[in-house]
């Protein structure tokens, strides 16, 4: 933890180089004062790296290093306080100043002249007194524990070498092959069974929720359940959040708040179905015996697979085959050592063998070990002197750790720079197995100043980097669903590791032990509760030093006002989704309030002394269903950056947002309807309002038809940081809209212009029978990655989207007007230099394309000679399209990375043909016109469900596995005998045919 300080001391060094100019700061008269705490700061600050180890290992460290991380966050605080006060004296004066009639004490009213001089005297002493206690801290460390000044240069986000590209590890050695296959096998072998049970069991990090997945996602598993559900199990699970997540999984979406309710709804779903359950690092049987036992006897047969590290837990399921997961041989390790970095060179390979394999050794067989180490290694030099100094590092032998969390683990985080360990230290405050979101992360680590600041970037790009770095370290796990990797989980054993280092300033769970010493050293609380109770009563009625409180609640939370009070040094405070509704004048009290999270309670406003809050950051009013106003004094918050209110019926707003010059996130941004001089509230905001904002980063319009063309350009196209623009108009249901309002949104629209650097564009509910200019040309679009075209009714042609060049994900729902698809789609692509080729859709790899019924695809047109189309396309998804008469032919001759296609509700389609490169799956359902599927060569396994009159299936050479619908087995027996010979000849194997529910 020692080194965490060490990056908060520069945060506090950069800090007070910039408030010590400040005119605030100077009229306290205390720079001379604050210069030499900084000078302090400075020297200390080399201290710490050298404290980090031994504070684990030695109790006078980490008594040393616990004195001197109060110290700092004083330090912290009192910069808050110089500059509130200072800027408080600098009020007084601009206004006393332009008073005639006021006799004055240096530019003072006469009457303020004593207590300016108590301010500034207040702030001077306890300033010297901090700098004399911060000196004193340093002397004991250099006198009696011998601490030796360490300076490294390598401290700021900007020195960070990224990692170098990771593949998936998961994929070597043969063992689980084998197993996937032995455990298939059972539970086929006794899929009829009313309950049958599967135990996977083995340490920490070994692999075994790697088997369970291939295990779930097995073809063969898959398609014998009509239900499945994956469920993730905490050590301090809430039943109620558990049976909730499973009632999702299976597509019900129930609000009942008593476990005996959710039992019912539970054995309601699944009564007389087939059903798969994994109940995934189970570290308790009442799970089984007392939760889930009873709702799954209605089930008509079920399977369930346990993970645990814990034998007895696995037993007391009552599991009928346990798997044990064994630590892999030192060859599997090393093959998973230099797969996962991504070595192919074979004389690379076999001068760092040797070296590699007592890597692995010491990495004691684990998996998650050798993948972490893996990630450290990947950010060196590939060499034998660079693997050579990682193998000898002493964080391999840090003692006084946990058995599980030492050596491979703890080297992972030694090894992180400065500012992520502070980063990955945090996530510790989530829940176990909690989905955590970027955006969310990003928030907290700066509004706790972990994040640098850097000339010309926002903090939030900076913070990005760090989650992303963290991914690639494999420190945080990306979902798989979502190719921007927005959302991530930690591994449970890596969050334990995190919890053990934060512990002396974290609290995590539910506080059950009122009178804890460790209680008022605390910096970090995370509340965990499932019960409608007041938290902060099980806490001492005691000011806390908290920086953040947060609370994760499965049940509605009550909320005490007293405890504004009792955080005074907050600087994150999350209270959504708790029974909170109103807000305590008190609230503008807290100086140091930085992110502030009402989300999803039922506030109906917000008090004016929320504009004291000089230093918040992000005010989250996310989905508050009784929140109708916002106060006036929202324009006096001058360092917000987010303002969030998508999913909350805001229709009065201040004027004067362009106050916030720090903005850059605007979510639920309400137009305004009308403008009305002579009050300070409107219905909304008008767009010019927007043009001052120069920092946005983040736009979500809402209401643009109440926009007035006449308005002025909101100037988007100027805003170097937009990275995500939506804009969303309301869908009208009583009535059409009138052609004047067609007109004026056509107008509005032209006006939003983004600029170049785009990467994400939204646009909702359009109602104008064209798309804005802007869509047609490729250059205020050449950065866009995702596109959503969504419920754009009234427009006949699509943009031509095929020539943005960085598009990787699009997706198009309810273009009901759009009756053809042809070359205007694709545009004149995207040139290829050199070649008097071009290319269409040149990143593209996944589409989802929803239509109402009424476009069809014309066949016969085909793009400008000499153009490639979607060659990076992998994924294609085309549902509901019921008058889609043919393919387009290019998609088998220009989608060479094609691997998956997947047709639903395409009732005119009659043929699928001629796709070469399609090489993994072919799945189609409820396409009642279909007759012939052929040529498609390369794909290895095809589905189908719901196809009549699909009489003919040939030319699959390639095809292993084939899932049919019970509705399809009296038509499939016209083909099926076909496709088995054909498998058998070509592969000498029998064709994997399947049941597809």
């Amino acid at each position: 933890m020692a080194t965490i300080l060490f990056s908060f001391a520069g945060s506090c060094i950069q800090k007070l180089q910039e408030i010590i100019t400040e005119e605030a700061i100077k009229i306290l008269g205390v720079k001379k004062d604050l210069k030499e705490l900084q000078q302090t700061i400075k020297q200390i600050q080399y201290f710490l790296k050298d404290a980090d180890r031994r504070s684990i290992e030695d109790s006078s460290a980490s008594n040393w290093f616990g004195e001197l991380r109060d110290a700092m966050y004083d330090a912290d605080d009192i910069i808050d306080l110089a500059r509130l006060k200072g800027s408080n004296l600098l009020g007084e004066y601009s206004s006393s100043s332009s008073s005639r009639k006021i006799t004055t004490c240096s530019g003072f009213p006469l009457f303020s002249c004593f207590s300016t001089a108590c301010t500034r005297h207040e702030i001077a002493v306890q300033i010297r007194s901090l700098n004399k206690r911060i000196e004193k801290i340093a002397e004991l460390g250099k006198t009696f524990l011998k601490f030796e000044a360490e300076s490294d240069g390598s401290i700021t986000a900007s020195n960070i070498r990224k990692t170098s590209y990771l593949v998936e590890p998961n994929l070597v050695g043969k063992e689980i092959i084998y197993a996937t296959n032995k455990l298939v096998d059972l539970v086929l072998e006794h899929r009829e069974n009313k309950i049958y049970k599967i135990g996977i069991v083995g340490t920490g990090g070994v692999g075994k929720t790697t088997l369970a997945q291939k295990l779930y996602n097995d073809h063969r598993v898959e398609g014998h359940f009509k239900q499945r559900a994956w469920i993730c199990v905490s050590q301090q699970y809430s039943e109620v959040a558990l049976l909730k997540e499973i009632l999702r999984s299976i597509g019900v979406h129930y609000q009942g708040k008593s476990v005996g309710e959710l039992q019912g709804k539970f054995a309601q779903a699944i009564e007389e179905k087939s059903f798969l359950l994994v109940l995934d690092d189970l570290w308790q049987s009442d799970v089984w015996t007392n939760l889930l036992r009873i709702p799954l006897h209605k089930a008509g047969h079920v399977t369930i697979v346990v993970t645990t590290r814990h034998d007895t837990i696995a037993k007391a399921v009552g599991v009928e085959y346990m798997h044990r997961v064994e630590l892999m041989s030192e060859e599997v390790g090393w093959e998973l050592l230099w797969k996962s970095m991504n070595i192919n060179d074979e004389k690379e390979v076999y001068c760092l063998r040797d070296t590699g394999k007592e890597i692995v050794r010491k990495c004691g067989g684990l998996p998650l070990a050798i993948r972490v180490v893996a990630s450290v290694l990947a950010t060196k030099e590939t060499t034998e002197s660079n693997w050579q100094n990682i193998l000898s590092s002493d964080a391999w032998s840090i003692k006084k750790l946990p058995v599980e969390l030492s050596g491979a683990l703890y080297l992972s985080y030694d090894q992180l720079p400065q500012n992520l360990k502070q980063c990955f230290l945090y996530c510790a405050l989530y829940p176990e197995d909690w989905t955590m979101y970027r955006n969310d992360l990003v928030r907290h680590w700066i509004a706790e100043g972990f994040v640098e600041k850097h000339e010309n970037q926002l903090m939030e790009d900076t913070a990005e980097e760090y989650y992303y770095e963290l991914i690639s370290r494999n420190l945080l796990l990306p979902d798989p669903l979502y190719f921007d990797q927005d959302r991530c989980k930690m591994h449970d054993l890596l969050r334990q590791l995190a919890c053990h280092l934060s512990r002396d300033e974290c609290f995590f769970g539910y506080p059950q032990s009122p009178e804890d010493k460790n209680m008022p050293k605390l910096r970090r609380i995370s509340v965990v509760t499932e019960k409608e109770v007041d938290v902060l009563s099980y806490f001492d009625k005691q000011k806390f030093r908290v920086r953040t409180f947060m609370m994760f609640c499965y049940k509605s939370l009550a909320f005490d006002h007293s405890l504004c009070k009792r955080l005074p040094y907050v600087r994150v405070l999350d209270l959504g989704g708790s029974s909170l509704q109103t807000i305590p004048d008190y609230i503008g009290s807290l100086i140091h309030l930085r992110l502030l999270i009402l989300s999803s309670t039922n506030i109906t406003c917000l008090p004016e002394s929320i504009g004291l809050l000089k230093n918040l950051q992000t005010l989250d009013l996310d989905d508050c269903a009784a929140l109708h106003n916002l106060p006036l004094a929202l324009t006096r918050l001058c360092n917000l950056r987010q303002l969030l209110l998508d999913g909350t019926p805001i229709n009065q707003v201040p004027k004067g947002l362009a106050r916030l010059k720090y903005l850059n996130q605007v979510t639920g941004f309400p137009i305004s309807a009308r403008s009305d001089n002579s009050s300070k509230m409107q219905d909304g905001w008008n767009l010019e309002e927007l043009s001052p904002l120069s920092q946005l980063r983040n736009v979500y319009l809402i209401k643009l038809e109440r926009a007035t063309a006449c308005s002025a350009d909101p100037k988007l196209s100027d805003k170097k940081h937009l990275r995500c623009l939506e804009l969303w108009c309301t869908e009208c249901i009583d009535k059409p809209y009138s052609e004047e309002n067609v007109s004026n949104i056509e107008k509005i629209f032209e006006q939003l212009i983004p600029p170049q650097n785009l990467e994400k564009l939204v646009i909702v509910n359009f109602f104008g029978r064209s798309f804005p200019t802007w869509l047609d040309i490729s250059t205020h679009l050449s950065s866009v990655k995702i596109l959503h075209l969504v419920d754009c009714k009234s427009c006949v042609y699509l943009p031509p989207i095929g020539q943005l060049s960085s598009l990787k994900y699009l997706k198009i729902r309810g273009a009901s007007a759009v009756t053809k698809i042809g070359p205007e789609f694709i545009g004149f692509g995207v040139g290829i230099p050199g070649s008097t080729e071009a290319i269409a859709f040149p990143s593209l790899n996944g589409t989802d394309g929803e239509e109402d019924g009424v476009a069809t695809m014309q066949k016969g047109e085909a793009p400008p000679p000499r153009m490639r189309l979607l060659p990076c396309l992998k994924i294609l998804d085309l549902a509901n399209c019921p008058k889609l008469r043919s393919l387009p032919w290019q998609l088998g001759q220009e989608a060479t990375g094609l691997k998956k296609l997947r047709l639903r509700n395409v009732h005119s389609l009659k043929v699928v043909e001629n796709l070469p490169f399609l090489s993994e799956l072919l799945l189609i359902a409820d396409c009642k016109d279909l007759q012939r599927v052929s040529g498609v060569p390369q794909v290895q396994e095809l589905r189908v469900g719901a196809c009549p009159n699909l009489m003919c299936v040939e030319n699959l050479g390639n095809l292993q596995r084939l899932g049919v619908h019970r509705s399809m087995l009296e038509v499939s027996s016209l083909w099926m005998h076909g496709l088995q010979q054909q498998c058998k000849e070509l592969h000498g194997e029998d064709l994997d045919v399947f049941d597809w529910t």
